[in-house]
């Protein structure tokens, strides 16, 4: 797995998924684009497969937090 910053790149691959990923609510107009841009320095993307669930092997996991 690799872990790196966020490029303004990243927002054109992950923002089509978000609401799929949350199951067809409509969220990706939570994660705007200046995300991507402004805060890169801070943000990090784990890149590979994911974070695989144990009890259901079919399912990966995403993570998405925040710090002051």
């Amino acid at each position: 797995m690799e872990i790196r910053n966020v490029e303004s790149s990243d927002y054109y691959v992950i923002s089509p998924l978000i609401n799929e990923w949350w199951s067809g609510r409509q969220m990706s107009d939570m994660l705007p684009k200046l995300f991507f841009v402004h805060f890169n320095n801070t943000s990090f993307i784990a890149q590979k497969d994911g974070f695989l669930s144990q009890s259901e092997s079919d399912c990966v996991h995403t993570f998405c937090w925040g710090s002051p």
